[in-house]
């Protein structure tokens, strides 16, 4: 593959991606969550389905502790995460999704699925599957995690 070439695919991959966040995220305020930013999706994927700490989701999201800190002082204060004591380190407390930050992930799924059926109509569905076999292939244990 030429760098011309490579440079087309990396972009067309990374336009994707940014509209597929966008639509999930818009989808989400659709479904009526307020408050909510691309970043708290990508903190939401980290603290499902069993919590995280704050230094957890700091390394998750690629970000300091300090910024992590906040994110979660600001899910907790939306009502979609709270602290909990950790239950193996005394020391540490646990983030954790409330019911309405559950709500809001089943909602970012659902934007999701919206977002991939519409890939469907374009490619047709047997394309779209291959798409995603391919891009597991390349990515299988891929971190979800904001291009800051």
């Amino acid at each position: 593959m030429q760098n011309s070439e490579a440079m087309a695919l990396s972009a067309a991959l990374l336009a994707v991606a940014g509209e597929l966040t966008r639509r999930i995220n818009d989808g989400v305020v659709a479904r009526g969550f307020e408050g909510i930013r691309p970043a708290h999706g990508f903190a939401f994927a980290r603290l499902a389905p069993d919590g995280a700490t704050v230094t957890d989701l700091a390394v998750h999201l690629g970000v300091t502790k300090q910024a992590a800190s906040q994110l979660v002082d600001e899910l907790v204060r939306k009502g979609y995460a709270e602290r909990r004591p950790h239950p193996g380190d005394a020391r540490a407390r646990l983030v954790v999704l409330t019911g309405a930050g559950w709500a809001c992930t089943r909602a970012a799924e659902e934007a999701a699925a919206e977002a991939v059926r519409a890939w469907s109509e374009v490619l047709g569905e047997a394309e779209t599957r291959a798409l995603a076999e391919r891009l597991l292939r390349i990515a299988p244990n891929g971190a979800i995690r904001p291009a800051w």
